[in-house]
C-alpha cells in the first residue's frame, strides 16, 4: 500500500487517541489493507507518541486465546507497544475522560532482566531472562468505532492498547507454575471471571517467546527492564465510571484499580 496513505492513517489514529474519540474501521474503507500494512500504521502512531515525549517501556501481546483468534479469523497473536504515558500502579484511579470504551483484562506481566533476541528463543530462555512476574490489568480501548474491529484494525491501533496497571509485588517465576497459576477477577466485589496462566498460548512464557521471535525477524530485541504483558487469562470485562476491579493470581499476587 502507498506509504503516504499508511502515514496518514497512523496520523488519524494518533489524533483520535489525543482527542479521545473513535474513527470508522480502516477495514470498512475499501482499502486492500494487509496485516503488514497495519503494523506500519501502528509504527507511525507510536512515532507520533514518541515525538510528543513518551518513551517505549515494553510490549503487549494480544489475541493469545483461540476464542479471540476465531473471532478475528487469524491463527496467531499480535503485539503492540507500551509507552510511559500508559502505566498505572496498584490501587490507582484511572480517569474515564481519557478512555473511550474500555475493557479490562487480567494478565501476567513479565519484567525482563536480560535482553531477548529471536529467532530461536524458547520458553525456558524467557524464564531465565525474567527478573520477575506480577499480576496486572491491561485496560484495552479502541480508537475504532464501537469495537467493530478486524485484525488489521486492532493491529493498526497499537493492538487496541489503552493503559495498564502493575500489581503489588514482583515474584521470581521459577517459584510458580505459571501455567497452573489460577486467576480470580472481581468487579465491585463480585467474582466475574476466572482463568489460569495456560489460557495464554498454553503457558505465558510461550507468548513472550513468540513475541521475541517475531520481533527478532526484524532485528528488534526485547530489552532488559521492559515490561511484557503476556495476554488475557479470561474474557474482557467492560468498565464504567465508579467500577472497582481486583485480580488475584495464585502464587503471584494481586492488582486493583478504580475508574472515575
Amino acid at each position: 500500500m502507498n506509504p503516504t496513505l499508511l502515514t496518514q492513517l497512523g496520523d488519524e489514529l494518533y489524533t483520535a487517541l489525543t482527542e479521545c474519540r473513535s474513527v470508522p474501521p480502516l477495514t470498512s474503507r475499501g482499502l486492500d489493507l494487509s496485516v503488514e500494512d497495519a503494523y506500519h500504521i501502528q509504527l507511525r502512531m507510536i512515532e507520533r507518541r514518541l515525538a510528543a515525549g513518551e518513551k517505549i517501556i515494553g510490549k503487549k501481546i494480544g489475541v493469545t486465546s483461540r476464542a479471540v483468534q476465531t473471532m478475528l479469523n487469524v491463527n496467531r497473536p499480535d503485539f503492540g507497544h507500551l509507552l510511559s504515558g500508559m502505566v498505572y500502579q496498584d490501587g490507582d484511579t484511572i480517569p474515564m475522560k481519557n478512555l473511550i470504551l474500555p475493557r479490562a483484562e487480567g494478565e501476567i506481566a513479565f519484567v525482563l532482566k536480560r535482553d531477548l533476541t529471536g529467532p530461536g528463543v524458547t520458553a525456558a530462555d524467557v524464564m531465565a531472562a525474567t527478573e520477575g512476574v506480577m499480576a496486572c490489568f491491561e485496560i484495552v480501548d479502541s480508537r475504532i468505532d464501537n469495537w467493530q474491529i478486524k485484525i488489521q484494525d486492532t493491529v493498526a491501533d497499537n493492538a487496541s492498547c489503552g493503559v495498564f496497571v502493575l500489581g503489588d509485588k514482583l515474584v521470581d517465576p521459577r517459584h510458580v507454575d505459571l501455567a497452573l497459576a489460577g486467576m480470580v477477577l472481581e468487579k465491585n466485589g463480585d467474582i466475574i471471571g476466572t482463568g489460569a496462566g495456560a489460557a495464554s498460548m498454553g503457558h505465558p512464557a510461550n507468548a513472550v517467546a513468540w513475541l521475541a521471535n517475531t520481533l527478532g525477524e526484524f532485528g528488534i530485541p526485547l530489552k532488559a527492564g521492559e515490561v511484557i504483558l503476556s495476554g488475557s487469562l479470561a474474557a474482557l470485562v467492560p468498565v464504567v465510571s465508579g467500577d472497582y476491579l481486583r485480580v488475584s493470581i495464585g502464587g503471584i499476587g494481586g492488582c486493583s484499580v478504580r475508574f472515575q
